[in-house]
């Protein structure tokens, strides 16, 4: 089956090499563009995770400074209660994902242990503060330390999703590149299996149908100038016999002038 297919490519007899080359072009750069287009996605949701965990770090630090405002000065709840709700939700995206911020599941075993590690520092934080009439009673130490750990391990979560971010760039650029070295090589493999053939085949059709147009030309010429000459002497000629083999000669140099007129006509046709 493949050896049928590959000499009907190479005889040109069912498949236009030019219509090929177009159509390996259209289809490399929709992959390529896909691909870059893909890598531009996943660089954004990267980045988007990294800046999100990184506002976990300040959110954390700015509920226990909330804490101790209102212990020491003047509370503003609403600001507190919303840093709460950021600080739980925003845990829950960068592990479970978020179709509304565009934050895909996690899928980092070695991230997600460093997550469960902060699970516990997170609900201490939250359960600690959640109850606004006791915020005065609460162990402000004990606070503090579970927000410098839960801080200690968000740097690393930060770390390694920066990391991982790196590696899935350098993987798609490996692949791009990859893919433009292939789409590279089918392109001069179609030029000089299938292009060039058919260049050399046009230039060596269209010297053959030169050669072929100036030698009917000259016979086609040749008669012509016959033609001429047998008329203008029968324009002169006098004596009756001479006219009629005038003639003769004259309808055998049309005869001939069709014949070579028909050969013009067969070979264009044969070369076509």
């Amino acid at each position: 089956m493949w050896k049928k297919i590959l000499s009907k490519l190479k005889s040109g007899k069912s498949f236009n090499n030019y219509y090929l080359l177009v159509f390996t072009v259209i289809i490399l750069t929709i992959v390529i563009q896909s691909i870059i287009q893909f890598s531009l996605a996943r660089q954004r949701q990267d980045a988007l995770r990294i800046n999100v965990a990184g506002r976990q770090r300040m959110l954390s630090q700015s509920i226990v400074k909330s804490v101790y405002e209102c212990r020491y000065g003047t509370c503003d709840y609403g600001k507190l209660r919303l840093a709460m709700n950021k600080f739980s939700n925003s845990n829950i995206s960068l592990q479970r994902g978020n179709d509304v911020t565009g934050i895909p599941k996690l899928d980092n075993e070695e991230i997600q242990k460093n997550f469960d590690r902060l699970q516990p520092h997170l609900n201490f934080i939250l359960e600690t503060t959640n109850d606004f009439n006791q915020l005065k009673s609460i162990d402000l130490e004990k606070l503090s330390t579970s927000a410098d750990q839960f801080l200690i391990i968000m740097d690393t979560i930060v770390g390694q999703l920066q990391k991982a971010s790196e590696e899935d760039v350098e993987t798609l650029m490996v692949i791009e590149l990859e893919l433009a070295v292939f789409s590279l090589l089918i392109l001069i493999i179609e030029i000089f299996f299938f292009i060039n053939p058919s260049i050399k085949k046009m230039a060596i059709q269209n010297q053959k149908l030169k050669e072929i147009a100036w030698h009917q030309t000259h016979a086609f010429n040749s008669h012509m100038k016959n033609i001429k000459n047998y008329n203008h002497v029968l324009k002169i000629e006098k004596n009756v016999e001479h006219k009629e083999e005038l003639i003769s000669f004259l309808m055998e140099e049309l005869t001939d002038l069709e014949g070579v007129s028909e050969n013009m006509v067969k070979s264009l046709e044969k070369q076509a």
